[in-house]
């Protein structure tokens, strides 16, 4: 019988978390309920923030957040290419221009002296990426946005549940945005989210998620009970009441979730240990991973096999990921002008990257297939026996 794919992530999903939804289901409100504003308390008191706005996307978290900072036709932002596209793309929105900053070799994460390197004048926002769900060192970065009059935007889509110097991420930055997409920490289906201690950010960002239209706080003036008023140019960016109800099941399971992930990383950290030439994407010592992906780095003889090598795993039914591509490597932004060669650590790790399967459900049995799988075929290579 064909062995059944093992998928890089997946949600996990159990009875509780279908009775919540089922509940929801059977209320009175599917959207706009008192269980969107009850996921948003519940999700700002786990990441120690005083606010949260959640969306139908992370994309859309990203939107908000950048609308919150004030981006304009103009402005820079400096991030990581090393990211899923959509960081830099919400940003395209407001006809802002992204900045790629280079990452460091051995975390994938931007740092500060590669921040200042991209610093200009037009520069208005800072976005440092939590790659694979590892924390980046952004007491650092944080400062030197204070210096320098920038707001500092965490892009911790990866990261929700990990901790950066014993502070949970999302209490860190002027602002933090998380996805609820199913490989992430946790789900709702799709959504997202943005935390902030910030309380005009948190009422631009409500405004915002709904067509910017307000209901109170009025620029005109009207006694009519039904009186609402469009002040900003804003999106339909709301999450649905069930999606919310299943948002605040999982919550409560996050740290079970990132505790299993831990323990997943683990086995594969011991298991690659004594491997030359293969290396893995690991946390700062100050941090707690949430364990978003779990990323191999294929070194010497075997960098130049790693096309073969992503193409064997999945015959034999592991479903390995490669994230990412340099982001400015996409053909929209080389059209946009961006050339290969901006960001060499970037481009350098991306070459050699490949994800391998981590999620909280994930069976021994199948981790140890991928691991017994991964050191035959490197075993090939090194004995000159590797067919592609």
């Amino acid at each position: 019988m064909e062995r059944p794919i093992i998928p890089y992530g997946r949600q996990t999903i159990d009875d509780q978390d279908i009775e919540a939804v089922v509940n929801s289901l059977k209320s009175n409100s599917l959207t706009q309920g008192k269980i969107v504003s009850e996921f948003e308390k519940q999700l700002a008191e786990y990441c120690g923030a005083n606010f949260a706005v959640v969306f139908n996307n992370g994309t859309a978290a990203l939107q908000a957040a950048y609308h919150c900072a004030g981006l304009v036709e103009g402005d820079e932002i400096i991030s990581t290419s090393l990211t899923f596209a959509a960081t830099t793309n919400a940003a395209l929105w407001f006809r802002a221009i992204p900045v790629f900053a280079d990452v460091d070799i051995t975390t994938g994460n931007i740092n500060l002296e590669n921040i200042k390197k991209k610093v200009s004048s037009k520069s208005k926002v800072i976005v440092p990426v939590d790659f694979a769900g590892n924390p980046v060192d952004i007491d650092p970065i944080i400062q030197f946005a204070k210096d320098n009059n920038l707001v500092v935007i965490h892009d911790a889509c990866h990261s929700l549940g990990a901790s950066y110097k014993g502070r949970k991420v999302g209490s860190l930055a002027d602002i933090t945005t998380f996805s609820f997409h199913p490989v992430k920490s946790m789900t709702t289906g799709e959504g997202g989210a943005l935390v902030t201690d910030n309380f005009d950010f948190y009422q631009l960002a409500i405004r915002f998620r709904s067509h910017g239209i307000v209901k109170d706080n009025f620029l005109g003036s009207s006694n009519a009970s039904w009186y609402q008023e469009m002040q900003v140019l804003g999106l339909n960016l709301r999450l649905t009441d069930f999606q919310c109800a299943l948002g605040i099941s999982q919550l409560r399971k996050l740290d079970s979730f990132i505790k299993r992930r831990q323990e997943i990383a683990d086995l594969y950290l011991d298991a690659f240990s004594t491997i030359n030439n293969l290396s893995c994407i690991c946390p700062l010592e100050k941090t707690r991973s949430s364990w978003h992906l779990f990323v191999i780095i294929l070194n010497g003889p075997y960098e130049k096999f790693r096309n073969q090598i992503f193409e064997k795993l999945r015959q034999k039914g592991i479903g390995v990921q490669l994230h990412y591509i340099p982001v400015y490597k996409h053909p929209y932004y080389s059209q946009l002008g961006y050339n290969s060669g901006l960001c060499p650590n970037s481009e350098n790790l991306s070459d050699k990257f490949i994800s391998l399967p981590i999620y909280p459900s994930l069976p021994d049995d199948d981790q140890k297939y991928v691991i017994d799988t991964i050191k035959s075929i490197l075993r090939n290579i090194d004995e000159n026996s590797f067919h592609s």
